[in-house]
């Protein structure tokens, strides 16, 4: 069975934090996935936690969801001061090591580092949020991983580089896949089915395939008949794929012990009074933050 990531319910005023409780006996690893509450934006619905600029926004309360999200994330700890890299993703399998804060913005959907004190971060609004950390070298990757970067491989390449860099065995690392969109909401179409039985080959197990429901059809079946055997027009299949899923095979691939990876339960897209979702709220909304950092 999967294990489950814990919601950290704060106070009603305070963001809202969703964490790993087992590795809160990790004392030098910071942690956390938000959720829509607790902020300062009023534009995706009242006290929203927005932490991506995005075009609707204002960026001061995207600034103040920010700091609010840290100082809840450190408890007081002066988190909010640490160096915060983000990436524009693009979708991508590109991974930076980052040694230092960045003099100019990252483009790409991985961050890897094993230095103190600077938090590494990817948005998200149903893509799927993933966190690496190794338990013996300190050393911890973040990593956006959408249909097209699951394709591209980058969680697993992501546990290529921590070994490149770091040394890092596969057996001592955790894993998390934070909220993301699943298999009940995420329609895709043929082509990307395609493009993962194309890659992989556990890729029918990604994938259901169920009958579009028509009440019309149901009810007035005479209305549809046709010469072409058995007498009925068949009605489109819908598809629908399993990211988290697809992700979770890519960990084991590279040899993160099945144990040691703890996916989030939780769709975007069936919980929108939590989490923002891109696809549920048709492109207009916010963007949730994954952060990681090394304390000491």
């Amino acid at each position: 069975m999967a294990k489950r990531l814990k919601l950290s319910l704060k106070k009603k005023s305070e963001p809202e934090i969703i964490s790993i409780h087992s590795w809160k006996r990790l004392p030098w690893l910071v942690h956390g996935f938000s959720t829509r509450r607790g902020g300062f934006s009023t534009i995706y619905g009242e006290s929203a936690l927005n932490l991506g600029f995005t075009k609707d926004d204002s960026p001061t309360a995207v600034r103040r969801n920010r700091v609010a999200f840290l100082d809840a994330l450190g408890k007081g700890s002066g988190l909010a001061s640490w160096p915060l890299v983000t990436l524009r993703q693009t979708h991508s399998d590109l991974i930076h090591l980052v040694d230092q804060p960045p003099a100019f913005p990252l483009v790409g959907d991985g961050l890897v580092t094993e230095v103190p004190r600077i938090l590494l971060a990817v948005q998200t609004a149903d893509c799927l949020p993933v966190i690496l950390v190794d338990r013996k070298t300190h050393a911890i990757g973040i990593f956006h991983a959408g249909w097209r970067g699951t394709v591209k491989r980058i969680v697993e390449k992501g546990v290529g580089e921590l070994r490149r860099w770091f040394g890092t065995q596969p057996r001592n690392l955790l894993a998390a896949i934070g909220p993301a969109i699943h298999a009940c909401c995420y329609e895709v179409g043929e082509e990307v089915r395609d493009k993962f039985h194309s890659q992989f080959a556990y890729a029918r197990q990604l994938f259901r395939e169920s009958q579009e429901a028509d009440e019309i059809r149901q009810k007035y079946p005479l209305l549809f008949m046709t010469a072409r055997a058995p007498g009925h027009s068949d009605l489109p299949q819908k598809i629908f794929l399993d990211l988290v899923e697809a992700n979770r095979q890519q960990l084991l691939t590279a040899g993160v012990p099945r144990d040691s990876i703890t996916a989030s339960e939780i769709c975007t897209c069936c919980n929108r009074g939590l989490l923002f979702s891109y696809r549920a709220e048709r492109g207009r909304t916010g963007r949730m933050m994954a952060v990681a950092g090394i304390k000491n």
